[in-house]
């Protein structure tokens, strides 16, 4: 099975012709996609300037779009290593307990899905690597009484106790279901006494 790096050379050889070009980038979202599959493709098309299912299309918006993916892809794995680097320092000084953080960073290891969308439509618009700093920074930060991508604070509880996709907070500014870990309890707590509705897409 092909890695990120491999898929990304293909994305941008221009000896292949385009649809295998494009095929190629959808691939690239297995490997990281952090809205999820359809959803990151959703923004990518939307902000490169190409349909979903177009087979033809200026190579060029291909790989603008790619290098919009490798962009938050570094800077997700540069927090990864930092993460890791962390845990190992801690369990070094013998510190083996498991936070809310680390139990969410088991379910979203190499990027998939850290800031899921429930409905591919609807997905923050600012640029992937900006929105991937942002939920970085509030990671690092701590808990906060916010959305951290958006700053919303429209959340209500999406999804149900048997749903293993998602059962959480979910953004109604910007759609994500945002992560239990950087909401504090007095929002978590808001969040529940909510329950999601259909939202629209973000602006």
């Amino acid at each position: 099975m092909a890695g990120f790096r491999s898929l990304a050379r293909q994305v941008r050889d221009q000896g292949c012709d385009t649809a295998l070009r494009r095929y190629s980038l959808r691939k690239c979202l297995e490997r990281f996609a952090p809205y999820g599959h359809r959803a990151t493709w959703d923004h990518l098309c939307r902000r490169h300037g190409f349909g979903p299912d177009d087979r033809e299309l200026d190579p060029a918006r291909l790989v603008a779009a790619l290098e919009e993916l490798e962009e938050a892809r570094a800077v997700w794995l540069a927090y990864e290593k930092e993460f890791a680097a962390r845990r190992r320092r801690e369990k070094h000084g013998g510190l083996r307990g498991l936070g809310a953080t680390d139990d969410w960073h088991r379910d979203v290891w190499g990027g998939n899905g850290v800031v899921r969308c429930g409905d591919p439509a609807v997905h923050p618009t600012d640029p992937l690597p900006e929105v991937v700093r942002r939920l970085v920074t509030a990671l690092e930060r701590g808990p906060g009484e916010a959305c951290p991508l958006c700053a919303g604070t429209r959340m209500a509880w999406g999804g149900d106790p048997g749903d293993q996709a998602w059962y959480g907070p979910v953004c109604g500014d910007c759609g994500v279901e945002v992560p239990r870990a950087v909401l504090t309890p007095g929002a978590l707590a808001r969040a529940r006494g909510r329950l999601a509705r259909p939202l629209v897409p973000a602006a």
